[in-house]
């Protein structure tokens, strides 16, 4: 992370801006997408973007990483000694052990999170260690509560909004699960390595496909029409939670709007990556060509561009934008 993002930030101690550093490495690793759509973010808020998904990023390593050989005992060992020290952070006492509880806190405080947000995520994180299916949607969006649709309220106060915060919200929690039901269909295969369907049952079902087929698919390479039409339904699924995000887009505060937008067409993109190499997502990952990530990109930095010329000529008539607990102007240096 640069001297430049911390410094405009106002972190100035130096074990935490190691931390938000360490945040920063795990974000750039893990999540290319977003990684790429926060650089177009003002600089002061990058480090807080960095601290969310750093945070979220450590916690799923702890029940994913299959590089590690721990038994989920073992995992969900390391989860409650990760939730305590959250939650000593969040209630004011110094973090011990991790940077990356040192950064998240800092951040929940600056910007006023509510901690149940945390709470809500780490329970997610749990059920990750036991639940291995979910027979309905309505199943799977109760997971998604709290390991996607809170990643996008605890964003909200970092991004700052144009509207009151509560009639953005629906819209920011839509984003955060459009963005996983984007991840769970690039990862079908991958999550099945992990004992893991999170296509809902219900809709397997309808199509005539379950989690041996899948595994059948899996295991031999051989396609089957039922899995495409499947993971067919699952996309247009996605797609209609895209569309309830969509409006929350003009919601936020116009220099953070080019990064979310970003986001919002890179993730879309992967859907349609995952289209255009014909459902095959449980033999391999989609991959947006390099050329549409940087045409994106390139177009967020027009976008941010014209953002910032409108903020500095509204000057201080422009409107308040609602960030933290503090009302700030839309203009944000660098």
């Amino acid at each position: 992370m640069s001297h430049r993002e911390l410094d405009a930030a106002g972190i100035t101690d130096p074990a935490l801006r190691a931390a938000y550093e360490r945040c920063r490495r795990l974000n750039a690793r893990h999540g290319r997408t977003y990684f790429l759509a926060t650089r177009l973010l003002p600089v002061a808020r990058r480090p807080a973007v960095h601290a969310l998904y750093g945070f979220a990023r450590w916690a799923d390593d702890i029940v994913d990483d299959l590089d590690e050989p721990a038994t989920p005992a073992q995992r969900a060992a390391a989860l409650d000694r990760l939730e305590v020290r959250l939650r000593r952070a969040l209630d004011g006492s110094p973090p011990a052990g991790e940077p990356v509880v040192l950064a998240v806190a800092d951040t929940a405080a600056r910007y006023a999170i509510d901690p149940a947000h945390f709470t809500d995520f780490m329970a997610s994180m749990r059920s990750d260690l036991t639940v291995g299916a979910y027979a309905t949607y309505d199943d799977l969006c109760q997971y998604m509560h709290g390991s996607a649709a809170v990643i996008g309220l605890q964003m909200l106060p970092v991004l700052g909004t144009v509207v009151p915060r509560a009639e953005a919200a629906p819209h920011a929690a839509a984003l955060g699960v459009a963005f996983q039901l984007t991840n769970f269909l690039r990862d079908v295969g991958e999550d099945l390595d992990r004992g893991r369907v999170y296509l809902p049952e219900d809709l397997l079902a309808a199509h005539g496909a379950d989690r041996d087929l899948l595994r059948w698919s899996r295991r031999t390479g051989r396609r089957d029409r039922r899995i495409t039409a499947a993971l067919r339904a699952g996309e247009e699924m996605t797609r209609a939670v895209y569309r309830q995000a969509a409006p929350g887009l003009a919601m936020l505060d116009p220099v953070a709007r080019p990064c979310i937008r970003t986001a919002y067409v890179l993730y879309g993109s992967i859907l349609d990556a995952i289209a255009d190499d014909g459902y095959a997502v449980v033999h391999r990952r989609a991959v947006v060509p390099r050329r549409r990530r940087a045409a994106v990109a390139a177009d967020g930095l027009t976008r941010l561009a014209a953002a910032r010329l409108a903020a500095r000529r509204h000057d201080r008539s422009a409107p308040t934008v609602t960030t933290g607990s503090c009302p700030i102007l839309a203009e944000e240096p660098g």
